[in-house]
């Protein structure tokens, strides 16, 4: 097809004519569904904004793309030029036709015409080139700086954000407003401007040299097919919703099934779990399959207006030269010029297509970072100061949901260098004080202080930099172990972190393996036991040596010689720190200088070990059925080893 063009002495873009030519007859490809990690975002709930102007959404990327305004204005000087050039290489065309049509003695062709057309074929790929060349930083450095804004922002959001969102869609979001970023800029600066610069140019030239008629062709030829694109186009919005929706619906389903691998093998629900995928799956081809027939119906009807056009203006200008008022290079010239409109015309139609697509893509990116941040520091928020830390909950009520009320007045004064203790029942409240102290929530009534400062009066870095956490549920990073418990403190030498796991009773389980400490723990730290899990925590909490510690059910998961030996490891390492442990195995805390007893969210009973026995209430009855429950568990013990 470019060979036919380049002997009418069309200057094509390589570049854009075979985007223009695949795009037209092709639809949109989708991405399988199981090759894609996606899932509905809360975003996905809102009404999308796939008709959202062009230019507001522009507006919002014009301060990323500012900060190279020497490159943008280079860049659209450049593709002015390229337009011009590739204008004027018809026109000189022309000029050659109508010499070499003349008498022998002006067949001798001018070198001139030569070397002028040569040089504005070059030019055009030149100017085109260098264009590509000066914005490409631009574009890049825009989706880069967008998409580290969004993760940012994501971190920056309350833990309530994201215990209701699915990861797979919001980062989903993300890969797709990322790369539309790159085609909405493309496509806009270098495709809806370049075309309408080259049309007005067309145009002026066709009104001066030839007959009104040729432009009135032209612009109904043109009016025709926008319109056309745009009705259907906008008609197969909802359809191309359709199938992203579904899309993403069957890849929350793959991915949470793959994620419970073991669950699913536990209760041999692989067809159940086959039947579920396939059926979305199935939701997903009826959607692309009518995006695919309805974008050949959209194809077919552009191909027919221009098809008309082309004809009437052929047929117009061979009327012409028949008539005596154009030459054969007018006839060349005008079929040149209606070709060199009908690549980027048709182009147009995918670039509008692709622009809808985009817009609703990025929207989905931007209402990421209009989510509002429920938990964000106070104006005049100050940083923790290094040190001891002191803290007292004061009359505390705290909610997850209006009607679900977890916290009623706790208040609790947990002293520098002291440990307090929290047990009760499950469900009680005990795990909702370690979040409200890592400011992932903010209160309803009362206070938490810090070193006598109200919690929301600090800077949320500082805060949680003075806490390390063990958590009740472990989760690793997909990397080595060496890795996970660098992580509590990334600046850390390596032999600190050997020292924390040698502290947490690691080291031993460590240099059994063959590859040590870059032995890779799996998705979620999977490869590993949850007792191993567990020690990784611990050593990650204490290479992070932080004021302030919290035990959320740490050793849970420990075999009680394990425990006993990390307990007495800890030992010293928790003399000067302020130390919360939220226990339910009672005999892990019978040193703490204070343990509270909470029952549905209230402190029902407080004091040190000794005097809760004494007292004879809920804590003593917990720990009578604790110690029958190990007795019991001992004999089996011994049993066993008899059998044996």
């Amino acid at each position: 097809m470019q060979g036919f063009f380049a002997s009418f002495g069309i200057a094509i873009e390589p570049r854009l004519a075979n985007k223009a030519y695949s795009g037209a007859q092709q639809p949109h490809r989708q991405a399988s569904p199981m090759r894609r990690a996606t899932s509905p975002s809360p975003a996905a709930d809102r009404p999308t904004t796939a008709d959202s102007p062009l230019w507001p959404t522009l507006h919002k990327l014009l301060p990323y793309l500012w900060q190279y305004k020497w490159r943008v204005f280079l860049a659209l000087s450049c593709l002015f030029s390229a337009k011009l050039a590739n204008v004027a290489v018809p026109l000189v065309f022309k000029e050659m036709i109508d010499r070499l049509s003349g008498t022998p003695q002006t067949l001798a062709l001018p070198a001139l015409l030569l070397l002028l057309y040569g040089a504005l074929r070059f030019s055009t790929a030149l100017f085109t080139e260098l264009r590509e060349i000066l914005f490409a930083r631009v574009t890049q450095r825009a989706v880069r700086r967008i998409a580290l804004e969004v993760f940012r922002h994501l971190h920056a959001l309350s833990l309530r954000f994201h215990l209701q969102r699915q990861t797979g869609g919001v980062s989903r979001d993300i890969e797709r407003g990322s790369r539309s970023i790159s085609s909405l800029i493309s496509y806009t600066l270098y495709s809806i401007l370049p075309t309408l610069v080259e049309i007005s140019l067309v145009l002026g030239i066709l009104f001066a040299r030839y007959d009104s008629s040729f432009v009135l062709i032209t612009l109904a030829s043109l009016s025709a097919y926008v319109v056309f694109t745009i009705k259907v186009s906008n008609w197969r919005i909802a359809i191309r919703r359709k199938v992203n929706d579904t899309d993403s619906a069957a890849n929350t389903r793959a991915i949470d099934s793959l994620l419970n691998y073991e669950t699913v093998k536990y209760f041999n629900n692989e067809e159940f779990e086959a039947r579920r995928y396939d059926q979305q799956m199935q939701h997903w081809e009826d959607a692309a399959t009518r995006s695919q027939v309805s974008l050949s119906w959209l194809n077919l009807g552009q191909q027919i207006i221009i098809a008309l056009g082309v004809t009437v203006m052929m047929w117009r200008a061979a009327d012409g030269v028949v008539a005596g008022t154009m030459t054969i290079g007018d006839l060349v010239l005008v079929n040149a010029f209606l070709i060199q409109l009908y690549m980027p015309l048709n182009f147009l139609g995918v670039v509008y297509r692709e622009i809808r697509q985009s817009l609703a893509d990025i929207e989905r990116m931007f209402d990421l970072l209009a989510v509002n941040r429920e938990i964000a520091d106070a104006v005049d928020a100050a940083p923790l100061a290094p040190g001891a830390v002191h803290i007292r909950f004061a009359a505390v009520d705290f909610s997850y949901e209006p009607n679900r009320q977890i916290l009623h007045g706790v208040d609790f004064e947990l002293p520098t260098g002291r440990t307090l203790a929290v047990v009760g029942e499950s469900g009680s409240g005990k795990s909702t004080l370690a979040r409200l102290l890592y400011r992932f929530y903010d209160i309803n009534r009362g206070q938490i202080l810090i070193n006598g400062k109200d919690l929301r009066q600090l800077t949320q870095s500082s805060l949680r930099a003075a806490i390390g956490i063990v958590p009740q549920d472990t989760v690793l990073f997909n990397d080595t172990i060496y890795y996970n418990i660098l992580y509590g403190q990334p600046e850390a030498s390596r032999e600190q972190v050997l020292a924390a796991a040698e502290s947490a009773q690691l080291a031993g389980f460590i240099e059994r393996l063959p590859d040590g400490y870059e032995t890779r723990v799996g998705e979620r730290g999977l490869k590993l036991s949850g007792g191993e899990k567990q020690r990784v925590a611990i050593a990650r909490a204490l290479l992070k040596n932080p004021p302030i510690l919290i035990f959320d059910e740490a050793t849970s998961a420990l075999d009680s010689k394990t425990e006993k030996a990390i307990q007495a490891s800890l030992g010293t390492t928790l003399l000067d720190r302020t130390t919360l442990i939220i226990a339910h195995r009672l005999s892990t805390i019978m040193n703490a200088d204070e343990i509270l007893v909470m029952n549905a969210g209230r402190i029902i009973e407080r004091g040190s070990h000794p005097q809760l026995l004494d007292a004879g209430g809920s804590y003593a009855q917990m720990w009578a059925l604790q110690q029958l429950e190990d007795s019991g568990n001992a004999l089996a013990d011994e049993q066993a080893g008899a059998i044996q």
